[in-house]
């Protein structure tokens, strides 16, 4: 399957690269072959990432990311991380008033936001610089509405997540293989 035919399967699903990426953004990173080898298998990945070329930081596709969990340093990683969760939703000010506080020395770390009026603070567990994936669980059960959810394609240490409902979670897995699963806690 061509990688054209692969980007319109997807489109019809809803996925679809943002306005300005190309063909050859995609091909830019990966020969044709790498995507056509194994349909859906690279381009699932390659969604949740930046185009690798100028102009820099843009995302393939918005509703997809590709989370890399070894990426805390610092206080306002995990305000990055919410509000990217939330792009990926489609629900970019879904959630208001988040702030964090990481201190990778003494091992203390919270996050706090407001959604659909409530106030929630969570203690974040410090790992060195790895996030805290029962946090973010917590966060992304906040966001899912709608019969929507979560779903991720494994990616070693990190994974590509989708925030779909379950016919388009369904009708993805069955063009690449079952490879998205429902993010569950812990």
């Amino acid at each position: 399957m061509t990688l054209e035919e692969q980007l319109e399967k997807l489109a019809a699903c809803g996925i679809r690269l943002n306005d300005g990426v190309t063909v050859d953004d995609l091909l830019y990173s990966f020969q044709r072959e790498a995507y056509e080898e194994n349909p859906f298998d690279l381009v699932l990945f390659i969604l949740g990432a930046e185009v690798e070329r100028e102009p820099w930081g843009r995302p393939v596709c918005s509703r997809v990311w590709a989370f890399d969990a070894e990426c805390i340093e610092e206080t306002g990683d995990y305000v990055r991380i919410v509000k990217r969760l939330c792009e990926v939703a489609g629900q970019p000010d879904l959630m208001t008033d988040v702030s964090d506080s990481v201190d990778l020395d003494t091992g203390e770390a919270w996050l706090k936001y407001t959604i659909d009026g409530r106030h929630r603070d969570w203690p974040v567990e410090v790992d060195n610089d790895w996030a805290d994936m029962m946090t973010l669980s917590y966060v992304m059960d906040d966001i899912e509405r709608d019969g929507c959810r979560f779903y991720s394609k494994d990616n070693g240490q990190g994974m590509i997540l989708y925030y779909l409902d379950a016919a388009t979670a369904d009708e993805i897995n069955k063009l690449s293989n079952n490879s998205l699963k429902p993010v569950v806690a812990g």
